[in-house]
């Protein structure tokens, strides 16, 4: 049986020939000014022509002021979707990384695979939780000194900017609903000691960083109810955790009791060192 196909509707020599000129010049996401350079148009008629090119099916919009070029595989051009992480990249940065569980995922820390995409920006945003393309992206605000433990990493033809696994484990432990829970953080946490990313020294040094005292809590009392073998970095939870006492998970109901070792309360069932408390 043959199966049927939409091709993109017919356009003029004359925006075939700017078509050309953008598939060579342009390559992912483009906003309308990077086109109007390219085709050295101004910006109203660039506009109106890739809203034109995108209604005939030649490209398809990603977002407000932000287009791409569609696949030649694809059935329905209109319904082409880009990789989400190179469209969000291009809405929400410079200075951005993707981090929580999709850096997890990225890490092989989790086998775990979440749907929607973790995004931290400097940028103010409307929304935390968004669509971008037909996918949701959770956004996290972040300050500019915090742009810090990051790696480069390739989609397509597209270089990301992305947490390392040192940073992704401090980040889950900042704020345990974007690791997917606390008692998922404990799954990731466990991986990261146990392979091949571990890296003892960095995580202290991000831990110094970040400012946030109650990530010490966490990460002493994982490693103890884990019993993760990292004596000095547990000496330095100690030394340097905050006073009063934190939730272990801020996402829980405040409920559960206390550890005292660590000013903690355990307020998700399953997570219990051998402590006193």
């Amino acid at each position: 049986m043959e199966i049927s196909r939409q091709t993109p509707k017919g356009i003029t020599e004359r925006n075939r020939l700017l078509l050309g000129s953008i598939y060579r010049n342009l390559s992912g996401p483009f906003s309308v000014h990077e086109a109007s350079e390219v085709l050295s148009l101004g910006t109203s008629r660039t506009r109106r022509l890739l809203a034109y090119l995108a209604e005939r099916g030649w490209l398809v919009r990603v977002h407000h002021g932000l287009y791409a070029q569609t696949s030649i595989e694809a059935a329905e051009p209109s319904e082409w979707r880009h990789d989400p992480w190179i469209v969000a990249a291009k809405i929400l940065g410079p200075t951005y990384y993707f981090g929580g569980w999709s850096a997890c995922e990225h890490w092989d820390l989790t086998e775990q695979v979440f749907r929607t995409s973790v995004v931290f920006t400097t940028r103010r945003v409307r929304s935390t939780d968004t669509e971008i393309h037909g996918f949701p992206i959770r956004i996290r605000r972040t300050a500019l000194d915090k742009m810090f433990g990051l790696r480069s990493v390739w989609r397509e033809q597209s270089k990301l900017n992305l947490s390392d696994p040192a940073r992704t484990v401090i980040d889950i432990l900042d704020s345990p609903e974007l690791g997917g829970g606390i008692r998922h953080v404990a799954d990731v946490v466990s991986t990261y000691f146990d392979g091949d990313h571990r890296n003892d020294a960095l995580l202290a040094n991000y831990l110094q960083q970040i400012g946030n005292r109650s990530i010490h809590k966490r990460l002493g009392y994982l490693i103890e109810a884990l019993d993760v073998c990292a004596p000095e970095l547990r000496r330095a939870c100690v030394e340097d955790m905050s006073a009063g006492v934190s939730l272990l998970d801020p996402s829980l109901p405040n409920r559960g009791s206390v550890d005292r070792r660590w000013n903690l309360r355990v307020n998700a069932k399953g997570l219990s060192t051998n402590t006193d408390r």
